[in-house]
């Protein structure tokens, strides 16, 4: 099944938010426009703002409302991948040219800046402190994350607490305050929104878990990219650190990684690829992504039997077993 098999209901929800997100991007620019419109159009699972809009079912569901919380959140995704691209060099993202490899590093820049701006303009339409105080330091963490990353680059001596860390800043944040601010928007019960927060921390940590597990196991027609971005990208994933700690693997992965930073990148990734394979790295990565998604299912419990806790059991579900 996919995700929207799970969200008959919501269909005509999101086409709005979709429209909204168009409608906001839009400026009397010629290029910033054409930049901005060719990163939208590039679409994307949108799993922001089904979560917002889900998490709007606990409380008093208002569209109108919901609307500037998922816009933005998709806004502020759509601004830190544009700023991704720059970081890793990237000239494809699902199956499309990057806006710098369109047209370049100056222009991601700015368009990423844009972004941002127009996702705090979105959100200032709701007056709601702490709507604006959560997604503030959401936006200041995610930063910290970026730094983080740039700071392991190629660093084989990295911990899985550091890459936890870093996950959870980069990806995970922003799913669970997606939830957290779907609830408060909607006027839900705080400990409601606790616990969706929690919910949807614990199953972006999966998210994030899975999408570097298919780094390594998926095809380039499926994620839109080849295999093994990362590690060539200097960013080594929880499938790497694991087969760095077993001693059979880790002088030839030390060797690998080395010979990627030194090529810069541009190197074949397919001997590291194959050591993480042949270690176990991968089921061990796995293992965890799945404590994840139990942590985040006892949050769901944890929550009033609506239809929408069943959406949001049913789409982790769904995250986890993902194979794109």
């Amino acid at each position: 099944m996919k995700l929207p098999d799970l969200l008959a209901d919501l269909r005509s929800d999101l086409a709005y938010v979709e429209a909204e997100l168009e409608r906001s991007i839009e400026i009397d620019h010629g290029l910033l426009n054409e930049a901005a419109a060719h990163l939208l159009k590039a679409g994307g699972k949108r799993i922001r703002p089904v979560f917002v809009l889900l998490s709007g079912r606990f409380g008093d569901y208002s569209l109108e409302r919901l609307k500037h919380v998922a816009v933005a959140l998709e806004l502020i995704h759509m601004g830190s991948l544009v700023h991704d691209d720059v970081i890793d060099d990237a000239d494809i993202r699902r199956g499309r040219l990057t806006v710098k490899s369109k047209w370049d590093n100056r222009v991601a820049m700015y368009t990423g800046d844009y972004i941002f701006a127009r996702a705090l303009m979105t959100i200032s339409e709701l007056e709601h402190p702490d709507i604006h105080r959560i997604l503030s330091r959401a936006m200041v963490q995610m930063c910290l994350g970026e730094m983080e990353q740039i700071r392991h680059l190629y660093d084989a001596g990295q911990s899985v607490r550091d890459y936890l860390r870093r996950i959870r800043r980069k990806t995970a944040l922003l799913i669970a305050v997606s939830c957290q601010l779907g609830a408060l928007a909607a006027g839900a019960p705080r400990q409601a929104a606790a616990q969706l927060y929690r919910y949807g921390y614990n199953t972006g940590m999966a998210f994030q878990i899975r999408d570097d597990i298919l780094d390594i196991t998926g095809t380039a027609e499926r994620l839109g990219k080849p295999p093994g971005s990362d590690i060539r990208q200097g960013n080594i994933t929880l499938p790497y650190l694991y087969a760095l700690q077993d001693e059979t693997y880790c002088d030839r992965m030390l060797e690998g990684i080395a010979r990627l930073r030194d090529a810069e990148g541009q190197g074949d990734a397919s001997g590291l690829i194959a050591l993480v394979r042949e270690s176990g790295g991968i089921g061990r990565a796995e293992a965890l992504a799945a404590r994840y998604i139990a942590k985040a299912t006892d949050a769901l419990a944890k929550l009033p039997d609506v239809p929408a806790r069943r959406h949001l059991a049913e789409i982790t579900a769904l995250l986890a077993h993902r194979d794109h």
